[in-house]
């Protein structure tokens, strides 16, 4: 596995995300930040930022697999959320909880969670990007 997860002892331990990602593989992969649209275009949980951050996680599970990977693989990601407030939270944490139900794995690299005022169309309220390292 090129990528190793740590929570240096130094740092506060986050349950949801490690604080440092080393990478030893050689392939590098760049997944565009993914909103929540099903294959058809089409945008899955209008309203509900558990559904869209599930099928953010699907979508990128979907790209990593196209390139030879999955999301052990995955070095950082950094997630964008229309309109952030603190109390969002726990709808977050639930979408990625039900998409590592799904995808069976945890999905912990580091991550960076940022507010912004809109993105691509009105009803997508999140999209995440994904940087992985394959060997």
């Amino acid at each position: 596995m090129a990528i190793t997860l740590v929570n240096p002892s130094e740092l506060p331990r986050i349950d949801v995300y490690r604080q440092v990602s080393i990478a030893t593989g050689s392939k590098l992969v760049f997944v565009a930040g993914q909103v929540a649209w099903d294959a058809e275009g089409v945008t899955v949980g209008e309203g509900d930022l558990a559904a869209q951050v599930e099928q953010c996680y699907l979508n990128i599970a979907a790209a990593l697999a196209a390139a030879g990977g999955s999301f052990d693989d995955v070095a950082k990601l950094t997630v964008h959320v229309v309109d952030w407030t603190p109390d969002k939270m726990p709808r977050l944490l639930e979408g990625i909880s039900r998409a590592a139900a799904k995808l069976g794995a945890a999905p912990t690299p580091p991550a960076t969670l940022l507010g912004v005022a809109a993105l691509d169309v009105p009803e997508h309220l999140v999209e995440i990007e994904a940087t992985a390292v394959l060997d």
